[in-house]
């Protein structure tokens, strides 16, 4: 069975020449919604993934209409593989998982997110690196200054208090309490 899927971003804007398209195309059923595209999680969307079965195929007028970013829709093209089902663009011959050729398309496609996500690892890594060498402490500001570390340490070793009292009178956790060190 061919699913259509048609979205818009706005309400002032109309699905009506996309299921037009689809319907032309052979869509026997059309899912609608009024979403933005920068949003990952579209319940009718996720419906329509849900309802493909293997050797269903969904098609949308033109990519765009499916997924903002080549990551979002290599994960959407990944769940629609991964039910056996197809995916074609009408607007985009060269995407269409029913060809060889569209297939080879998507890989390449794939491959150069992946590649494009290891550039920015790696810059990351290597930005991450340089600021540790100019001193940058990274990750999240302790909780508690190192007086108030020292002093929660003493406490916990009188043994007079509980965790959890301590960890209240700094307004953390027992479990922050539990995790220092002398």
């Amino acid at each position: 069975m061919i699913y259509g899927y048609a979205r818009v971003s706005t309400d002032g804007q109309s699905v009506a020449a996309q299921v037009a398209a689809l319907t032309a195309a052979g869509a026997a059923k059309v899912f609608q919604e009024v979403a933005s595209g920068a949003k990952t999680d579209r319940a009718q969307l996720r419906r329509l993934l849900e309802t493909l079965a293997p050797g269903d195929v969904l098609a949308v007028t033109r990519l765009d209409r499916l997924a903002r970013s080549t990551r979002d829709l290599l994960n959407t093209l990944a769940a629609i593989t991964n039910k056996g089902a197809g995916f074609r663009s009408l607007g985009d011959t060269w995407a269409d998982t029913m060809t060889a050729h569209g297939r080879l398309m998507l890989t390449v496609l794939g491959g150069l997110a992946e590649f494009e996500r290891e550039l920015i690892r790696a810059r990351t890594g290597e930005g991450r690196e340089r600021a540790k060498a100019r001193g940058v402490k990274l990750g999240r500001k302790p909780k508690l200054t190192d007086h108030q570390r020292r002093e929660a340490v003493a406490r916990r070793e009188r043994g007079e208090e509980t965790l959890a009292e301590i960890g209240r009178s700094y307004n953390v956790s027992g479990w922050t309490i539990s995790r220092l060190t002398s």
